[in-house]
């Protein structure tokens, strides 16, 4: 995987403070797609899959620590240390609606057909929201053991399928839940706080980072084995390649640089651009290029094959002059 070409990342302006989360929308049936980012500007920006502003969600009072696209991009949701989470339009920019908690929300996930919301946060409670009845009292995810789903802070909520909600925390565990029944289903433990749980849709696995390990798990815990690999050093995040699959990409608060994996967990490039820690990378839909979002309050945009005509990149002519 060695790079015949540097790797000239994308340059995304606009937000004013650190980015805190990323996430692309499924590919579209034009095969283009959209990004959205969280920022503690608390100002969700929505993207080309060029890199090009679309639009901000105006009305967070507070950071916003999560966002996520409904899978046909008519929607977002946005979770904030305001104590909200909203849903919005994405082609007016307007909140269709806010969602009240008591404590910080700290990751929203869309069902697949946009008919609900989950949320997890500081509360340590996991709600499900009916956005056809948006002003109607959530469901609640509870453990049996008490009024809480985690032990520890939510630090994420992905949906799965039709109904199966997964949640990790910072209490080291990540439950699946029957979105149905709103019971636990299982669970895996793992030996500290789960640092990131993002879905990849494309590879049926959630992708979790946990002290200095990533692990690759099957979303429904049925099928593939897991695989786990240690890493020198803490990742803040990783995305598996979705088409490939034979590489992963992380960033880490504990330098500026984003990092390019083998499944072996061999190190294959590192990528120099952002100017503080960077806090989350996820590959677009189609895994011709990856985003990573910093500290520096910048999101870049890098190609997985440098040198190839693609969206703002011009590519390399192939005689080389």
């Amino acid at each position: 995987m060695a790079l015949p070409y540097k790797a000239t990342p994308l340059v995304a302006p606009g937000h004013t403070r650190p980015v805190t989360h990323l996430s692309f929308s499924p590919l579209q049936d034009d095969g283009t797609y959209v990004l959205i980012s969280s920022c503690k500007d608390g100002n969700p920006m929505l993207r080309e899959w060029t890199g090009d502003w679309i639009g901000t969600f105006i009305g967070h009072k507070g950071a916003v620590w999560s966002s996520k696209l409904s899978p046909d991009t008519s929607r977002a949701a946005s979770g904030s240390a305001d104590f909200t989470a909203k849903i919005w339009d994405t082609y007016s920019g307007e909140c269709l609606h806010s969602f009240p908690h008591n404590h910080i929300v700290r990751s929203v996930a869309v069902s697949p057909t946009s008919s609900h919301l989950l949320t997890g946060g500081q509360e340590k409670k996991v709600r499900m929201f009916d956005l056809g009845r948006p002003d109607a009292e959530p469901d609640f995810l509870f453990d049996t053991v008490g009024p809480l789903s985690h032990e520890g802070t939510v630090k994420s909520v992905v949906w799965v399928g039709d109904h199966t909600g997964v949640t990790a925390g910072e209490d080291g565990l990540i439950k699946w839940w029957d979105l149905r029944t709103r019971k636990l289903s299982t669970s895996l433990t793992f030996p500290g706080p789960i640092t990131s749980m993002e879905l990849s849709a494309q590879t049926n696995r959630i992708v979790v980072t946990s002290g200095k390990t990533v692990s690759f798990i099957p979303a429904l815990l049925n099928g593939s084995p897991t695989h786990s690999l240690t890493l020198p050093y803490a990742p803040s995040s990783a995305s598996i390649h979705p088409i490939l699959q034979d590489r992963f990409i992380t960033g880490s608060t504990s330098d500026e640089w984003v990092r390019v994996h083998d499944v072996t967990g061999e190190e294959r490039e590192v990528l120099k651009g952002h100017h503080g820690p960077v806090h989350c990378v996820e590959y677009s839909p189609d895994g011709e290029m990856f985003a990573s979002g910093s500290e520096d309050g910048t999101i870049r945009l890098w190609q997985t094959t440098p040198g190839k005509s693609y969206g703002l990149w011009q590519g390399v002519p192939a005689n080389g002059g």
